[in-house]
């Protein structure tokens, strides 16, 4: 079974080209699998079935797994039986038909507005990491990109002259985005002092010795900015959610954002229109003719 998934591991590699932390949850999550295989003497994939599976999902959920946790293990187990049946290896799926227990859905933690802009207004020391820093936080909230996306960004997807950048996203799919005013001005004064560090290679953010930042320094990067000028915690997915949040409180063009976000469903993007609720009462209010639900002789 384990040289069997170690095939599997290796098919997602160099053939779907996945990337290595998608690899590294995939074999994560189906270790978990093989280890109640084990355990409960199944020696075979073929043998592994619906009800084994639910109660290993069962299980799973009483140690405090979270529905997300269970449902990102169910796609992995969907996924491998995909590529065993394309094999002869297997002829079913046991997680056909199986969803995770449902938990509470957490709304992502945002930055209001005035936060974003205390944290990006502030006063900029002109040097090598203050200005680098400041792009970095300044293209993550104005264009709403993933971590990974940053750090594998490089100098030819960045069109300051039109306001774009191309990311490269989940799945391999691109997409461009709009760079605002702001961030571009800030790359601007970043791309001048990138050079002084001989980068070795095209990419956008570097270390003073030259290398591509990767994701560990962004985060510890952000996490130091936001401690100095906010006096909390502050990750990079916060500013992409703030980014969406923000956004779509303007527009009110769920459509939009889900294109801009990289979303492949809607309904990941749905999530945000929870967050600005208070906003869309208070346009509703003033907006309906026949909203006038306090203080009014014609509820």
């Amino acid at each position: 079974m384990e040289r069997q998934l170690d095939a599997y591991c290796t098919h997602l590699r160099s053939e779907r080209q996945v990337s290595p932390h998608t690899l590294e949850a995939y074999r994560r999550d189906l270790s978990k699998v093989l280890a109640f295989c084990d355990k409960e003497k199944i020696t075979s994939w073929a043998a592994l079935d619906i009800q084994h599976l639910r109660s290993l999902i069962a299980r799973q959920h009483q140690q405090g797994q979270s529905s997300r946790s269970l449902s990102r293990l169910l796609s992995a187990v969907r996924g491998l039986y995909h590529y065993l049946n394309r094999e002869g290896i297997c002829e079913h799926d046991p997680a056909n038909g199986l969803s995770p227990p449902k938990g509470e859905r957490r709304l992502p933690k945002t930055l209001d507005t005035d936060r974003a802009l205390q944290l990006l207004d502030g006063a900029i020391e002109d040097d090598f990491l203050a200005h680098r820093d400041q792009a970095i936080l300044e293209l993550f909230y104005s264009s709403g990109l993933r971590l990974s996306e940053l750090t594998g960004l490089n100098m030819e997807q960045l069109d300051l002259s039109e306001g774009l950048v191309q990311v490269l996203g989940k799945g391999s799919k691109t997409r461009v985005l709009p760079v605002g005013r702001k961030a571009r001005e800030a790359l601007q004064a970043w791309i001048a002092l990138r050079a002084l560090a001989n980068p070795e290679d095209d990419a956008v953010f570097i270390s003073q010795q030259g290398r591509r930042l990767g994701p560990r320094a962004i985060q510890k990067r952000v996490k130091l900015v936001g401690e100095r000028e906010l006096g909390q915690n502050l990750h990079p997915h916060m500013l992409r959610h703030s980014f969406a949040s923000h956004l779509l409180e303007s527009s009110q063009d769920l459509r939009a954002v889900q294109e801009l976000l990289g979303h492949a469903d809607i309904k990941t993007t749905q999530i945000y229109t929870h967050l600005d609720f208070q906003h869309l009462a208070t346009v509703y209010d003033s907006a309906h003719p026949r909203a006038k639900r306090k203080g009014s002789d014609h509820d």
